[in-house]
């Protein structure tokens, strides 16, 4: 088809298919990143932000386009994960802003949203970078709008986007020395190019399927039929009970059965899981089993809307046999006056976890490499603490627009998002709060330690690669210093000791060591040993933190 306007339907059905065509491709974008670290996770953040998008938007039938745009930049805005999504969410807002009081749209329209998605996309990155996906966004957008005029066809203009597109996504190695090092294209504007290539696919007749039905009918006990769900992301810990033979691979295998996005992370005492599903309450049946439940959450991923469920109803759907008041309980909790501070982060790894909480932070969200939190994640982090004046520690570059946006999106608060981007900036932040002074006083001083402690990392090469003139070869330890690549060997300890010795000078006091889940004791206390022979001036403080992906993380203060 080749409209020469587009409705409500046809838009809902265009955003489906591009987010459906850049799915099947997510891990090819995953692929692109510049660094060959582990955790490359643009693709998977561009197209769970681009669902977000996708499930606001689909019951929307027979609406008005400007009804479908404003439910579709609500839903990637909230759902936005990682840079690349913010990104990605700004470019869908803007373009949404051009269909408003529209009815249907016309080319004319459709090519103006593409310039304002541009300039909106721009404004919400604080130092925009040419050679990435707003460059190509901006040179296809400047392309169409030179061809277009009251009788161009929606069609025209989306092969003219793609193939400018296209052309510039060839560029941006040019542009981008990083990427031209690395042998690769940029990830974020390779991702565009997909959603763009699966909108044209559905005005020229080709729907892709969707792998899991959005909705199938089921049938209730009172014969009726209904709807069923996406799913809901459910979350729990469980305190264990140790005379349940607790056994996390053949825990994992039973959720495995009723759904995906898994994560089951375990010590002695308690178990934490995140899994995304249909079923729920199988999901709980399972793993009372093995304990009670200490915490539970349970997210309506089609609604949006987060309930924290305090205790699970009998037999009969009745809250009233557990012994407690629940009316007088919330009551009682409206009415605790908010405290000054309040303090929220993001962490992965059961040790880091409990070193943020036991510094002050009040509310940690699960999540950092790999597992980009979404804006509705801070969102809702943010209505959990009762606080006046609330920081946010991203703990990572690439949760930082997100948590930036959420900030935006909340107005009874004073949201203060911190520069912090590594784990080590963070831990450094919190090490000067002090809740007894102003506002202004307190983000002053975590931000100039922010600015002085070095960060360092030690992780693995998933490729081949060429970075900051670095032969690196696929399995490779690699050691990064405030996030740049500095040096990389075959051997982890190695690595290890040439990064502690770049990152150390004499102006350095102590070095803060967190060692993740996949490392031993032994290597552990042989770095301590050659730390203190070779650096005898400088206090080591060790950390057992537990987490994935990086095996090191380093503080020098």
């Amino acid at each position: 088809m080749n409209p020469m306007e587009i409705d409500g339907n046809l838009f809902r059905l265009i955003i489906k298919n591009g987010s459906l065509k850049l799915k099947k491709h997510f891990q090819e974008i995953n692929d692109l990143n510049v660094f060959p670290v582990p955790d490359g996770d643009t693709g998977s953040n561009m197209q769970s932000t681009m669902m977000s998008g996708v499930r606001a938007i689909e019951e929307l039938e027979d609406e008005s386009i400007e009804k479908v745009g404003k439910a579709l930049s609500r839903g990637l805005l909230m759902g936005a994960r990682g840079n690349s999504g913010v990104i990605l969410s700004q470019l869908f807002s803007g373009f949404a802003k051009a269909f408003t009081k529209l009815t249907t749209a016309s080319a004319v329209h459709f090519v103006e949203g593409l310039k304002q998605g541009v300039k909106q996309a721009y404004g919400a990155v604080i130092n925009p970078v040419e050679g990435t996906i707003l460059t190509v966004a901006r040179e296809a957008a400047d392309k169409v709008d030179e061809s277009t005029d009251d009788e161009t066809e929606i069609l025209d203009v989306l092969h003219v986007y793609l193939t400018e597109a296209k052309e510039s996504l060839e560029r941006t190695p040019d542009l981008l020395p990083v990427l031209k090092e690395s042998g690769v294209v940029d990830s974020g504007a390779a991702g565009l190019v997909y959603i763009v290539e699966g909108m044209l696919a559905a005005l020229e007749g080709e729907v892709y399927e969707t792998e899991k039905e959005p909705r199938r009918r089921r049938r209730r006990t009172d014969g009726a039929e209904e709807a069923e769900e996406f799913g809901y992301c459910t979350e729990f810990i469980i305190q264990l009970n140790p005379d349940k033979n607790f056994n996390k691979d053949k825990l994992t295998k039973q959720l495995k059965r009723l759904g995906d996005s898994i994560v089951v992370v375990a010590d002695d005492e308690i178990c934490k899981v995140h899994v995304h599903t249909e079923k729920p309450g199988d999901a709980l049946n399972i793993a009372q089993i093995y304990g009670e439940f200490a915490n539970l959450k349970i997210e309506n991923m089609d609604m949006q809307h987060t309930e924290t469920l305090l205790h699970s109803p009998n037999a009969h759907g009745r809250h009233d046999d557990c012994g407690h008041e629940h009316e007088a309980k919330e009551f009682e909790k409206k009415k605790t006056p908010p405290k000054k501070y309040g303090i929220i982060t993001v962490v992965n790894g059961e040790g880091l976890k409990e070193m943020f909480l036991e510094m002050g932070v009040d509310h940690v969200i699960d999540g950092g490499q790999t597992m980009n939190p979404a804006t509705q994640d801070f969102v809702d982090a943010v209505e959990q603490v009762n606080a006046t004046n609330i920081l946010i520690i991203p703990n990572n570059k690439n949760v930082f627009l997100s948590a930036e946006h959420a900030a935006a999106a909340i107005d009874d608060r004073n949201i203060v998002v911190l520069p912090a981007k590594t784990i080590p900036q963070g831990y450094a932040s919190l090490t000067m709060f002090d809740a007894n002074q102003d506002v202004e006083e307190t983000v002053e001083e975590m931000k100039e330690l922010i600015d002085h402690v070095k960060s360092g990392e030690v992780t693995y090469a998933v490729r081949d690669s060429k970075v900051n003139g670095l032969e690196i070869k696929k399995d490779d330890y690699i050691g990064l210093l405030d996030g740049d690549i500095v040096t990389a060997k075959k051997e982890r300890l190695a690595t290890i000791k040439d990064l502690v010795d770049r990152m150390i000078d004499e102006e350095s006091e102590i070095i803060t060591i967190m060692h993740g889940k996949n490392v031993d004791k032994e290597e552990v206390d042989a770095l301590n040993t050659y730390i203190g022979e070779k650096h005898p001036e400088i206090e080591i403080d060790i950390v057992e933190g537990a987490q994935e992906i990086y095996d090191y993380l380093f503080a020098v203060e």
